[in-house]
């Protein structure tokens, strides 16, 4: 893994290209630190304290969303041991955008450390075309809990799958081998967008690697969540590995989609020592 001196080295030298952030997470004690932040205009980062062990980070963006043009960068690298918590303020807005705008999240995770990356899910406006990215190095003993995923956009507004492209693509490497790629592109070009979703208006998925978020793989393998389905909500769960899972949701209402994940955010949040969704979800 690249030393956290070397990630904000190679920040500094793209400091003049707008939308970059770089975050680096440190052990400190029994507990975890921002041990380096770096943000360029329109990306801003918040820190907040909390009552656990671990560290949390929220991004957020002076316009509330992306505009046409757009390319955020964000690097996250949390040293050996470390925890943390990344998330958004808000749902990810994508405004009407003719040449397209990006986010690409590249994010290393060393023996023993442990991220959970849980944005609010990606709302696309119409017009919109969106590509986000997110690559994942874990060494063998690192641990990743990620939260995906989009709505319909702005359908109180008669604008329910009228962005123009989606797209987006995850890929996790564990110790320089390839573990998963997941790839979603939603493409208004071959005819409407909605006649393919169906009634569904809201996706979901959640991943959980590595020892670390062990009991919340466990948790959505044992599909004690089932519950909580009705008729306007599908899930599935899928072994990846022998140290992690996938759970995926599709729902007419993000309630119902979120309801599906509450007891796993309630294992994360024990091990985080701190809810970070008491006033969220």
């Amino acid at each position: 893994m690249s030393d956290p001196v070397q990630i904000v080295s190679a920040f500094e030298r793209k400091r003049r290209a707008p939308g970059h952030a770089s975050i680096v997470f440190r052990r400190s004690g029994e507990k975890t630190v921002v041990a380096a932040a770096l943000v360029e205009s329109p990306l801003r980062l918040l820190t907040p304290r909390n009552h656990g062990k671990a560290a949390w980070a929220y991004l957020a963006s002076l316009g509330g969303g992306l505009v046409n043009g757009d390319r955020l960068e964000v690097s996250v690298h949390a040293a050996s041991d470390a925890t943390a918590f990344i998330s958004t303020q808000a749902s990810t807005k994508v405004y009407r955008s003719p040449d397209g705008c990006s986010q690409h999240v590249d994010v290393r995770i060393s023996d023993g450390a442990a991220i959970a990356i849980m944005p609010d899910p990606v709302v696309c406006f119409a017009g919109a075309r969106y590509e986000q990215r997110l690559d994942a190095a874990m060494e063998p003993r690192g641990s990743l809990l990620l939260l995906d995923g989009y709505t319909c956009g702005r359908a109180a507004r008669g604008e329910r799958w009228q962005f123009d492209r989606y797209e987006s693509r995850t890929t996790v490497m564990r110790d320089g081998r390839l573990l998963l790629v997941d790839a979603t592109r939603l493409d208004a070009f071959p005819g409407p967008i909605a006649d393919r979703m169906g009634r569904f208006d809201v996706i979901l998925s959640l991943l959980a690697l590595g020892p670390r978020f062990a009991p919340i793989r466990d948790r959505m393998l044992s599909h004690d969540w089932a519950p909580g389905l009705d008729d306007d909500t599908i899930a599935a769960a899928s072994p990846l590995g022998a140290n992690g899972a996938i759970l995926r949701v599709a729902a007419c209402r993000f309630e119902n989609a979120s309801r599906i994940f509450r007891s796993s955010f309630g294992l994360l949040a024990q091990l985080l020592g701190d809810d970070p969704f008491a006033r969220k979800w």
